[in-house]
């Protein structure tokens, strides 16, 4: 087909220089699309780095400690990526003896790998004729063939799907998704494009009907529920801070925060009190918000609006284990609780 060629054509004419398009070892490959995943590459690309340097084989990530990979990973967002990176890496390394499955199948049985990452690592590494669809192919493919059916939807996953495999290269299938993708990122771009240097505007329905801005088309979600979040953050004896690891599900799982209360709406310093008689945790010599204008972070399900209560003490709380200052730069958080602690100077606060 004239849009495949073209596709491969434009790819070897523009494509960047990425890391983990000089090499077929599936652990590369997995890695990258891992960290990828909601992910731009300008982000992604440092923890990448940083991942292969610090486990330059699925059996040093297999033989890591899940915290010390949380860590790694910080700042990255939607933690269960690494948990599953992590569960996924000691799979392999004991059940399949470090040898990654090497078909679109195989790969997709494997904890946090979907039909996007294994059609990936199966076409790159493997040469299968795997189609990928991530947002850039279904951007593109919606508007050269001004596709209305939303992307979002059952019909609309199965559609894109089989319109990809269609037009896909049997023949070098890694470069053709590769090419798609590439285009998608750098030439057919969310946000005005220039459509007046596209290889494939002669044949684009979007251009032609001058519905670029309207496609893909997305149904909505529903609102994101609202959460108010109230950070305890003790200073102890003018030494000491207190965080707690968060257990069960949750996107925050097995990451630490400082004492959390949560309320049912924003708190002001009276409000605040009364909350907190409720702990049991009223003994303090000062008591300072940190920021009187809740901090908005915005997830995909819920937004938080959070404050952060600096509570100088002499008194460690009942039940609570405290640590030195220093040490809290060694713990994995939250990227929220991580802004926080970059921008507060605990050293000023003693």
């Amino acid at each position: 087909m004239q849009i495949t060629k073209t596709l491969i054509s434009w790819y070897s004419d523009n494509k960047r220089q990425l890391p983990w398009r000089n090499t077929k070892d599936p652990y590369y490959i997995w890695l990258s699309e891992i960290i990828l995943q909601q992910t731009q590459i300008k982000q992604g690309l440092p923890y990448y780095e940083a991942f292969i340097e610090q486990y330059p084989t699925v059996f040093d990530l297999a033989n890591a400690d899940e915290e010390a990979v949380l860590k790694l990973w910080q700042g990255l967002g939607y933690y269960s990526r690494a948990r599953n990176l992590h569960a996924t890496a000691k799979y392999i390394a004991s059940e399949l003896h470090g040898v990654f499955p090497n078909s679109y199948s195989g790969l997709l049985k494997l904890k946090g790998v979907g039909d996007y990452t294994a059609s990936a690592i199966a076409s790159f590494c493997f040469n299968e004729v795997a189609a990928v669809v991530d947002g850039n192919v279904y951007r593109v493919l919606a508007r050269f063939y001004g596709i209305q059916t939303p992307i979002n939807t059952t019909d609309g996953k199965k559609m894109f799907k089989a319109l990809a495999s269609d037009i896909i290269d049997s023949k070098n299938p890694a470069d053709f998704n590769q090419a798609i993708m590439e285009f998608g990122a750098l030439q057919c771009k969310p946000n005005n494009p220039n459509c007046s240097v596209c290889p494939l505007k002669e044949n684009c329905v979007a251009f032609r009907e001058n519905t670029i801005s309207l496609l893909p088309v997305k149904l909505k979600n529903n609102k994101p529920k609202k959460k108010y979040f109230n950070f305890l953050v003790y200073i102890i004896n003018e030494q000491q801070t207190i965080i707690e690891k968060r257990h069960g599900k949750g996107i925050w799982q097995n990451l630490y925060q400082f004492p959390l209360l949560e309320s049912k709406h924003s708190l002001d310093e009276v409000a605040f009190l009364k909350e907190l008689q409720t702990r049991e945790e009223l003994v303090f010599d000062n008591l300072t918000l940190f920021n009187s204008v809740d901090i908005v972070h915005k997830l995909s399900h819920q937004h938080l609006y959070t404050k952060f209560w600096v509570i100088k003490t002499s008194v460690i709380p009942k039940n609570n284990k405290p640590i030195a200052i220093s040490e809290i730069e060694n713990f994995a958080v939250p990227i929220l609780i991580k802004n926080f602690i970059d921008v507060f100077n605990f050293q000023s606060e003693i």
